[in-house]
């Protein structure tokens, strides 16, 4: 999502009328994100990225725009809601939504599970009178109110020619939005007649049934003086029991008839949003090898223009479209460099000039701009984070324009203030070379070898090839937007903002080694001020970072590298028993990882009072609680059976602390595959009951996976989604068909149309084409029938498809449309 602006807001009804807004992002009522206040606007510009992995079903996806209350709870000025069956509509572009009124009907969300049978039954004196007994079984995700939700239901029968009967209701749930009422209903429906066998109404009683409607009103039992709050309703008419005197099913609840619809849907303002929602079906991994092993040998087809990966960037209409899902499986599968080297040196071929090397948005470079963002985000946060904080906490003035000063500001101050930011940034960027990951250095290194050797007289381009991705596309966007590099939780305020600008700039500047520095810059206030940075020496120092991160030599710098602090904070451990009487008590200690090894002491700055290398945990899982009645515990296990046992201050610090001292020791060699789940207390595992301390564990560990990033990679999603690709765009992969076939026939001069494909051998890349067209093909045949599948399982008004869903309906008409069209 991008939370773009709002604009027109509706003044405040104070003396100011300038508002403090924020925005709220929700999964229906839940929220998942929140901007930062703009204060005194009527017209916030938020600017705020924020991507999530949706993990339930929701109906909608809603912004509501909060004004902020120092003394009462803050009020909804607005929201928008957009249906899920519609978020395709608004896919990838700018939208403007008019902000809607916030009322009782705009909330309803959730769901009711009821039971109608339709009974006659015959009284003492033979008459006969027809009985409707509803049954309110429960409900489910309805919305809570103010904090709270204490449910109950009334239930009405109401027809024409007769009075709405006395409203029937359940007991209250209290502090619940899933309560189970079971409760039992009986409404007369018709009055008494003589019974005639023939028939089980008489024709003026089927008029009145079909004409009657049960209705299901859901009610919040509120403590306030203005009494209960609604919560949705559901009108059900009984001619549906014609058919089947009983029916049970799920409806969705619905707003009332006459929700407040008389205000303009203007009065409010407007919302720019930007949306992005994708839903892929993946299968299991045998059904993606053909597809998978065509794209991961990518690296290996000569000319790699051939190969199914390269062509994918070239039908793709976004180049970056292609990049996220090809870096990501080849991250996952270890083969990200040799793929990379392979298209930046096909790159490196066809550039003319060394000054425009890497330049334009190509595959090769939009690859290398992904698997830094996700192989370096955290050299970023040791790197960038603190001082990047420390100016956005101080908001030291730095604007160097005299337009721009404001009243009562120095330029000469505010120049010094600027320089030192940027000598500071600049020199833990420079300093930082042993920090920068090894897949990324590995990368830099092919990158600067087939720019060395294309441009052999050119002494600068073997780090002008480096400069231009590790300071212009990865520092110097991380600086400009740190919001965006997880440096910052939200966008910076507009003096911070100009500040980072200004040093993204001259950094930027710095890091090109481009031979005229002042002339890069359009402003002469800028040029004055990068004559600061005019020394050889700054030169000299971009020169041994760049050498640094891309020498091949780079392996085990562990000699002669400062450790990098991972992470470090309290937590309550248990002595390992290292001493023979000691006691095995828990105390309170300050743990620190590093990239070298695990140490705790008394306090922060203490000498460690135990220290354990990184290839000496073989292993770090969760504790049962039932070891020492701690919630939170995890343990780290050493050679020898020795263990470490540690418990974090929440779930969420337990969670980072196992994820990053996996991470750290993914790669040792004598790794463990099984572990005991529980402690070794009183002469026995308590999990598996075994009494010998040095048993093998009796539980498979978790943390198998690939080392380094590919820990939250999931290969077959990646080829799931690089399917959806190809399938979208198959007129291209058609028309690419039929270049390769022109070009190998006429071999002269192109048509216009097949001008925008790169194809250097037309015979190989039409065989990798025909493979990727048969394997899209296979795959959208099991697409085709997994869905008919699902279509004949299921059951509208079921618990996943309750009755007024409206994706389902959608999905009904494509199905009937789709089997109609296949008859």
């Amino acid at each position: 999502l991008s939370l773009g602006e709002a604009k027109n807001l509706p003044t405040y009804p104070g003396p100011n009328k300038m508002r403090d807004c924020y925005c709220t992002v929700n999964l229906d009522q839940e929220e998942v994100f929140r901007t930062k206040i703009v204060e005194k606007s009527l017209c916030p510009f938020y600017g705020e990225d924020f991507y999530c992995e949706i993990p339930r079903t929701f109906r909608h996806l809603s912004f509501y725009i909060f004004d902020r209350d120092v003394f009462r709870r803050d009020s909804i000025i607005g929201k928008v809601a957009i249906q899920k069956e519609d978020l395709q509509k608004y896919h990838n572009r700018d939208t403007w939504f008019q902000l809607q009124h916030v009322d009782a009907d705009s909330e309803v969300q959730g769901k009711v599970h009821l039971e109608l049978r339709l009974s006659e039954v015959i009284t003492d004196t033979g008459v006969v009178c027809h009985k409707l007994a509803t049954r309110v079984l429960e409900c489910q995700g309805l919305p809570i109110v103010n904090g709270q939700c204490d449910p109950y239901a009334t239930v009405t029968l109401a027809g024409p020619s007769r009075q709405v009967s006395e409203a029937k209701k359940t007991k209250v749930k209290k502090k619940t939005n899933n309560p189970h009422f079971d409760e039992v209903f009986y409404f007369e429906v018709t009055r008494p007649s003589s019974y005639n066998k023939k028939s089980h109404f008489d024709i003026e009683d089927v008029d009145e049934v079909d004409k009657m409607e049960i209705r299901v009103d859901l009610w919040n039992a509120s403590n306030l003086k203005f009494g209960d709050e609604f919560l949705g309703e559901l009108r059900l008419p009984l001619k549906f029991l014609r058919q089947s005197s009983s029916y049970e099913a799920w409806y969705f609840l619905q707003p009332r008839d006459n929700g407040n619809k008389s205000l303009k849907p203007d009065d409010l303002g407007s919302l720019r949003l930007n949306v992005v929602y994708t839903e892929d079906h993946v299968f299991s991994s045998d059904y993606y090898s053909p597809l998978r092993d065509l794209l991961l040998k990518s690296a290996d087809v000569e000319p790699v223009s051939a190969s199914a990966a390269h062509i994918l960037g070239e039908v793709c209409r976004e180049k970056q479209e292609a990049a996220i899902p090809l870096v990501r499986l080849f991250l996952h599968y270890g083969r990200i460099v040799p793929f990379i080297s392979a298209i930046a040196n096909a790159e490196v071929k066809r550039t003319q000039d060394p000054n425009t090397i890497f330049r334009g948005n190509s595959l090769t470079s939009k690859c290398i701009d992904e698997t830094m963002k996700l192989a370096g985000m955290h050299y970023l946060q040791v790197t960038l984070k603190p001082i990047i904080d420390e100016i956005c906490q101080v908001h030291k003035p730095c604007e160097i324009d005299p337009v721009k000063l404001k009243d009562g500001e120095n330029l000469e101050n505010n120049r010094e203030n600027l320089r030192q930011y940027v000598d500071r940034i600049f020199t833990v960027i420079t300093k930082s070379g042993v920090s920068c990951p090894t897949v990324m250095c590995d990368i830099f290194f092919s990158l600067r070898e087939s720019a060395a050797k294309r441009f052999q007289g050119d002494l600068d381009v073997r780090y002008t090839a480096v400069s231009s991705f590790i300071f212009l596309r990865f520092f110097a966007p991380a600086i400009l937007s740190p919001n965006l590099f997880q440096l910052t939780p939200h966008h910076p305020d507009p003096q911070t903002s100009r500040t980072l600008t200004l040093i993204s700039k001259t950094i930027q500047t710095l890091g090109s080694l481009s031979k005229s520095k002042s002339a890069n810059f359009k402003e002469s206030y800028m040029a004055t001020f990068y004559d600061y940075f005019n020394e050889q020496k700054y030169a000299d120092a971009v020169k041994n970072f760049l050498d640094l991160i891309s020498s091949s030599g780079r392996r085990d710098h562990k000699s002669i590298e400062q450790p990098i602090l991972l992470k470090e904070g309290f937590m309550i451990k248990r002595a390992q028993g290292r001493k023979r009487f000691g006691m095995k008590n828990f105390k309170k200690r300050w743990f620190r990882l590093t990239n070298h090894e695990f140490t705790y002491q008394k306090s922060k700055g203490d000498h460690p009072l135990c220290s354990i290398p990184i290839e000496n945990i073989l292993a770090v899982e969760r504790l049962e609680e039932e070891s020492f009645k701690m919630k939170n515990m995890f343990q780290v296990i050493q050679p020898e059976r020795r263990v470490l046992y540690i418990q974090a201050n929440n779930c969420v610090e337990a969670k980072d602390w196992i994820d990053i001292l996996t991470k750290v020791s993914q790669c040792n060699k004598k790794r463990l595959t099984v572990y005991h789940p529980s402690a070794y207390l009183n002469g026995h595992w308590l999990c598996c009951k075994a009494t010998a301390d040095n048993t093998p564990g009796c539980t498979p560990c978790t943390g198998g996976l690939p080392a380094n990033i590919q820990l939250d990679i999931d290969g077959d999603r990646e080829t799931e989604r690089i399917y959806s690709l190809f399938n979208l765009y198959m007129p291209k992969l058609e028309k690419m068909q039929e270049a390769c076939g022109s070009k190998s026939v006429y071999d002269g001069p192109e048509e216009e149309e097949y001008s925008t494909f790169i194809i250097d051998d037309p015979k190989e890349t039409y065989k990798t084409l025909k493979l990727i067209i048969e394997g899209v093909g296979t795959l959208e045949q099991e697409h085709a029938q997994y869905k008919r599948d699902k279509f004949k399982k299921t059951k509208y008004g079921s618990q996943e498809h309750p009755i007024g869903d409206k994706s389902f309906q959608t999905y009904i008409r494509q199905q009937s449309e789709i089997s109609a069209h296949s008859i």
